[in-house]
């Protein structure tokens, strides 16, 4: 087992499991997920090649309209907040709040403990071994009493951008933005980090 523990391995398993995918696609991926997770213990770990798993979250206002995504350093898109899991993580939620807060300077975001959407994507600056798969779980977050995020080391840049006037038109993010509005919309209660 690796250094991320047998807890956040047998979360990720459970998350992954009990997850009702919203489409044919996010079905086959969670599958793909799941098997992943029972054939490597290691399989949530970075060290894990060429496949392991990520967690993010994607930041919307109360009402749904505004989403605050981050200009990438490495990949210079923009893209929901993410990244690998680390060893104090006790859960994928966790992992995606962490990520949420460390990326973006907001200190009280509300995060849905399900997971939304699942992206899976080739990452060629991650391993030096070579390109890896991020099996990515990406959550909700809704935007706390803080505003005004502040650019992590991370970013080259942070904004908010209307829904309806994104910087990026990626299926991938679009179908993110669709279905986290969808949640918050039909007026799902997160539940804040413990």
């Amino acid at each position: 087992m690796s250094e991320l523990g047998r807890g956040l391995h047998a979360d990720a398993l459970r998350s992954l499991e009990s997850w009702v995918a919203p489409d044919a696609v996010q079905e086959s991926w969670r599958a793909e997920y799941v098997a992943h997770l029972r054939r490597e213990p290691n399989g949530l770990a970075k060290a894990c090649f060429p496949d392991h798993l990520t967690a993010g979250a994607l930041v919307l206002d109360a009402t749904g309209e505004k989403v605050l995504l981050n200009l990438h350093l490495k990949a210079q898109r923009w893209f929901a907040f993410g990244g690998h899991l680390e060893p104090e993580d006790d859960t994928l939620a966790a992992a995606a709040l962490r990520e949420a807060t460390e990326e973006s300077g907001l200190p009280d975001l509300v995060l849905d403990p399900v997971p939304v959407h699942l992206s899976l994507h080739e990452v060629g600056f991650c391993n030096p071994r070579g390109t890896v798969r991020h099996l990515d779980v990406r959550f909700l977050a809704r935007l706390g009493a803080t505003s005004e995020p502040v650019v992590s080391d991370e970013s080259l840049d942070i904004q908010w951008f209307d829904v309806h006037d994104l910087p990026t038109d990626e299926p991938d993010m679009v179908d993110l933005i669709r279905l986290a509005r969808e949640r918050l919309l039909a007026g799902v209660e997160p539940e804040a980090r413990g």
